[in-house]
């Protein structure tokens, strides 16, 4: 069985394999339903109404709805939990959320404690002779429960290729930039999403070290950034090696050894309950005084990991901007590979300065991550990314889009699918380029080493299954 990852382009393409700030609303029914009628007897008044919250919830979801909006009845939303008011967003909002590490402008952030809570609502206007019903629906996600994502609808409901950068920090671990007095700063997070969007990225990952203090920052920037999906990430930072957490909010024990990270098996098992996407950050990087724990020496199941960064910007700028180099994570990934395992190859700029120009290696967006997603949404980018259908771009503004279709008697399988290869079994492969189209197409395999062809028209390599003896003689045909 031959898994059909992406392959090596030339001209340094590289293929590998208004927005509400509440959470996505789960699909299943609402723990509690809250409901209500107001009079005029309510008028200029606040009415509590009270609900429990168990022990264990790590994350509070709230829509409210009313019937009195045509006869102008206005009613303002807050909160309060058993020790605290948690916050007052008036008639702005008809949902919100709350969680430890993030929540809806107008409330805290924190832990929600067990006990009697109260939605609290304030009646600034209802008339005579008018009964308004309200109904408030609660979700009550556990501690442990996967994050969604910060906007509860797709920023684009059409399927295709989404470009972006997977490797990113701001000021919230050792993203710098420069003030506006030129000083060097932490970089604020606003500036570093404006420089993302700014390069025409579709998602930006921001993957700060073992922390999670971005996670209100971005909850807040998403509705205006309603151009670019918003990914809150997690760069595990441990002294055996890297290791991005996409699509992680929650705190997550990082000190190997302490209680509840035993070990990095028992860290990835953690993350992945979460819902997080495991992936490996430049694992050939050397680990020292220059980059403490950098290099991946960490003794990690293989198969509880997603995805390798196969190309790191930072390692990429060591090396003029060489994809092969002793710091590529290439053959790392192809090991992995030849293993068995389906692992997806990604890529990031590891970028902690948002004014690096984007002509430099290592700037923000370069290189790029594309991902064939059914819509523009975490949920979605994430199963793309574990699902093997992603390509690496190392270009500005690079390819549009980058597809492989392998083809073996009647069966018929695209980028990130399995298609059986019995030795001796001729495999057809084609690739779909759209964009600005490279001059030469790569490809390597355990069969045959690393060649090319020209890019004249779509390439269609063929070659035997890599136990076939005729390896060797395989050619470079057209479709």
């Amino acid at each position: 069985m031959v898994r059909l990852a992406a392959a090596l382009a030339c001209l340094l393409v590289v293929a590998l394999a208004g927005a509400s700030t509440a959470s996505p609303i789960p699909e299943r029914p609402a723990d509690i339903r809250l409901e209500g009628q107001l009079t005029r007897a309510d008028h200029e008044t606040y009415v509590e109404s009270p609900f429990v919250v168990p022990l264990g919830t790590g994350r509070l979801i709230v829509v409210f709805r009313h019937d009195g909006g045509d006869v102008r009845t206005t009613i303002d939303l807050g909160l309060r939990d058993p020790e605290r008011f948690r916050g007052w967003s008036g008639g702005a909002r008809d949902r919100f959320t709350i969680a430890s590490t993030d929540a809806t402008p107008s409330y805290l952030p924190g832990p929600l404690p067990a006990g009697r809570w109260a939605l609290v609502l304030g009646v600034p206007n209802l008339r005579v002779g008018v009964t308004t019903h309200y109904t408030a629906e609660i979700w009550l996600e556990p501690q442990d429960a996967p994050f969604a994502g910060l906007s509860d609808t797709p920023l684009a409901a059409a399927p295709g290729w989404w470009r972006g950068d997977l490797h990113v920090h701001s000021g919230h671990s050792d993203g710098t930039c420069r003030s506006r007095r030129g000083a060097a700063v932490p970089c604020p997070l606003f500036k570093v999403v404006e420089a993302a969007a700014a390069r025409g990225l579709d998602f930006v990952a921001l993957t700060e070290h073992n922390a999670a203090s971005h996670a209100q920052g971005l909850r807040e920037l998403q509705p205006y950034f309603d151009d670019i999906l918003l990914i809150p990430g997690r760069e595990l930072t441990t002294f055996q090696g890297h290791a991005n957490l996409f699509g992680l909010t929650a705190p997550l024990e990082f000190r190997l050894g302490a209680p509840g990270a035993a070990d990095l098996n028992a860290l990835a098992d953690r993350a992945r309950s979460r819902g997080a996407v495991v992936s490996i950050n430049h694992p050939r990087m050397p680990s020292g005084e220059a980059c403490m724990g950098c290099g991946w020496r960490g003794d990690l199941d293989a198969s509880k990991i997603d995805a390798v960064e196969v190309l790191n910007g930072g390692a990429m700028a060591a090396f003029g901007g060489r994809a092969e180099s002793p710091l590529s994570g290439i053959g790392f990934w192809q090991d992995l590979l030849d293993q068995g395992h389906q692992i997806t190859a990604i890529a990031g700029s590891d970028s902690h300065d948002p004014d690096r120009p984007v002509e430099a290696h290592g700037a923000l967006g370069r290189p790029a991550t594309v991902i064939w997603a059914a819509s523009l949404s975490q949920s979605d980018l994430m199963a793309g990314l574990r699902s093997g259908r992603a390509f690496i771009d190392l270009t500005h503004p690079g390819l549009a889009a980058f597809d492989l279709e392998a083809h073996s008697g009647e069966a018929r399988v695209v980028m990130g699918g399995q298609i059986p290869a019995p030795a001796g079994q001729v495999i057809a492969f084609r690739a779909t380029i759209a964009g600005r189209p490279p001059p030469a197409f790569m490809w390597s395999s355990r069969a045959a080493p690393l060649k090319s062809c020209p890019c004249l028209k779509a390439p269609r390599r063929r070659w035997p299954s890599p136990d076939a003896a005729t390896a060797g003689r395989a050619g470079c045909g057209w479709s």
